[in-house]
């Protein structure tokens, strides 16, 4: 991808947004393109933190495993997401694991070249500190929702977050419902009662992996309770 391109495709990163085009030109000179398949693994938990990266297109799920083998999905991030920049940024090794979850072009973005951009740039380093903030609410309002809610509350606040980003009330599952599961802190069993229940009391409608939400506020009240 020549320099050009690659400075159109780093501004519709969510943490380079707003940045003049100097700053995104030299993002880029640092910035590699690397492009991989679904399945395949780009860094495990306590690998050096050498590298952080946006995705371009596809999806990549970051995830910790239990030496039992159980999973739990941290998150999904997708198209202008950003993603292990805090291990990055601290110089420490990655605390998760990340897999694509399907064929995806990702721009790896080394370590010690970043941060010689930083010292060289103060707008840079601030628009970092706002995406980490950023994360770390969203992280404290995942850790109360798998904790206080129950199952139904969770989907429904997973499926209004699917509405925000498909901006549709014809929604279509972004991931297998196993994975859907381990993202909710639950079950498969245990979510297809939940949908099941939603669907009862005519609050969505679901045919394989669509779902039509029938009952928006209904959903809306639901993810709010005791959140």
């Amino acid at each position: 991808m020549e320099k050009g391109k690659k400075v159109k495709a780093l501004s519709g990163v969510a943490l380079f947004a707003g940045l003049p085009e100097a700053q995104l030109r030299t993002l880029a000179s640092i910035t590699l393109l690397k492009r991989v398949g679904a399945g395949d693994i780009l860094f495990e938990a306590g690998g050096p933190g050498t590298h952080f990266f946006a995705v371009l297109s596809g999806k990549v799920r970051v995830y910790r495993a239990a030496p039992s083998g159980k999973e739990q999905i941290l998150h999904v991030f997708g198209p202008g997401n950003a993603f292990a920049e805090v291990p990055v940024f601290e110089g420490k090794t990655y605390p998760a694991n990340a897999q694509a979850l399907e064929e995806s072009v990702l721009a790896s973005i080394p370590r010690r070249e970043f941060v010689e951009v930083l010292r060289r740039d103060p707008e840079l380093a601030l628009g970092m500190l706002a995406l980490l903030s950023g994360r770390l609410r969203g992280f404290v309002t995942q850790i109360a929702q798998l904790s206080l809610q129950e199952v139904p509350e969770r989907l429904a606040g997973y499926l209004l977050l699917l509405r925000a980003a498909q901006n549709t009330d014809e929604l279509i599952l972004d991931l297998p419902k196993g994975q859907i599961a381990a993202y909710l802190g639950t079950i498969p069993e245990t979510l297809s009662r939940a949908l099941k229940k939603l669907a009862d009391q005519g609050i969505i409608e679901t045919s394989g992996v669509r779902v039509r939400l029938l009952d928006p506020e209904a959903l809306e009240r639901l993810a709010g309770a005791r959140g």
